[in-house]
């Protein structure tokens, strides 16, 4: 039988006392008061930095194996879930099934609260069982730690051979939880008691941020802390994409404009072909061999090797595309 779960004791449900009058504060007080309090989340956040890194090792080195990405949540937690795997096309250019959200109560449930959803523990079970296999990386993300959804679909997971994450913001559940490394901050009490959109939510969503950017960046997803793979599927996408050919390539803009209509607006395609003056399939062919880095391809063009040749760089690999 599962241990009784003493609720009042968990960090995100206690009392803050710095905000015990937060009815009688006029709005300018309540904004200092919260501005003060999300301050504590980003230092929080900072403090756990190393769990941080080693979640997002564990992160590299599945997607470079051809592995996926899963973020299992229920409310607020789950809802961050979705926001930051909706993200990761249009920011890295990834395709719509390398980082994918798990939402306890379904796709209804981003938009209109299920709070009943969290505790249904098989419903997370056989969601992992459809959507996860051996080689993925499942981060459940939980800011009590004890959410029934997120601690299922962590145990099926593992259970599938997959590596589990933790990000919680109550540090009392890192050694009872089936997770190979836990994420937990230390962000106290709410603001508003139990509200844990407030704080925690915080400190979630920048944790999420930087397990993505950390991993993204470590697979070659972007060059310097420029998003070479933008969609330039509006006005201002367009224009920044054709900023950013002209800086990286060196080369005009009305050139960057010509690279990038000869390269389907592939920015990533469209450097390599204006820097070193060659066709889109070369370009993408020197990707390709390069593990889809582009820092890589255009070290390897830009010593007249690799563009015509079949052959694949040693030590090349990795999921990105070009």
């Amino acid at each position: 039988m599962a241990p009784r779960i003493r609720y009042e004791r968990l960090a995100t449900e206690r009392r803050n006392r710095a905000s015990r009058a937060l009815d009688r504060l006029t709005p300018l007080q309540v904004a200092t008061l919260m501005n003060r309090e999300d301050r504590r989340a980003v230092a929080a956040v900072g403090r756990v930095a190393r769990p941080i890194a080693r979640a997002a090792g564990l992160i590299v080195a599945s997607l470079a194996r051809g592995g996926r990405l899963h973020l299992v949540g229920a409310g607020t937690s789950g809802r961050l879930g979705v926001l930051e795997a909706a993200e990761c096309p249009p920011t890295f250019g990834t395709a719509p099934g390398l980082v994918q959200a798990i939402m306890a109560g379904g796709r209804g449930a981003v938009f209109r609260s299920r709070e009943g959803a969290e505790d249904d523990g098989p419903a997370a079970a056989r969601a992992v069982r459809r959507r996860v296999r051996a080689g993925d990386v499942v981060v459940g993300v939980s800011a009590s730690g004890v959410t029934p959804f997120v601690l299922s679909a962590l145990g099926a997971a593992r259970r599938r051979g997959a590596e589990t994450i933790l990000v919680s913001c109550n540090p009392g559940r890192r050694r009872r939880v089936p997770a190979s490394v836990v994420v937990a901050p230390v962000t106290g009490p709410e603001v508003l008691a139990g509200s844990t959109r407030l704080k925690a939510g915080t400190a979630t969503k920048l944790v999420l941020n930087t397990l993505t950017t950390a991993s993204m960046a470590r697979l070659g997803r972007v060059y310097g802390n420029r998003m070479v793979d933008v969609q330039a599927r509006s006005a201002k996408l367009r224009a920044r994409a054709v900023r950013l050919v002209a800086e990286l390539a060196g080369v005009t803009r009305p050139r960057a404009r010509r690279a990038l209509a000869a390269s389907g607006w592939r920015a990533r395609v469209a450097i390599v072909v204006a820097r070193h003056g060659v066709t889109a399939g070369e370009a993408r062919g020197a990707l390709r061999r390069a593990g889809g880095s582009l820092r890589e391809a255009l070290a390897v063009t830009g010593r007249g090797q690799g563009i015509r040749s079949g052959r694949r760089r040693a030590g090349a690999g990795g999921p990105a595309r070009a």
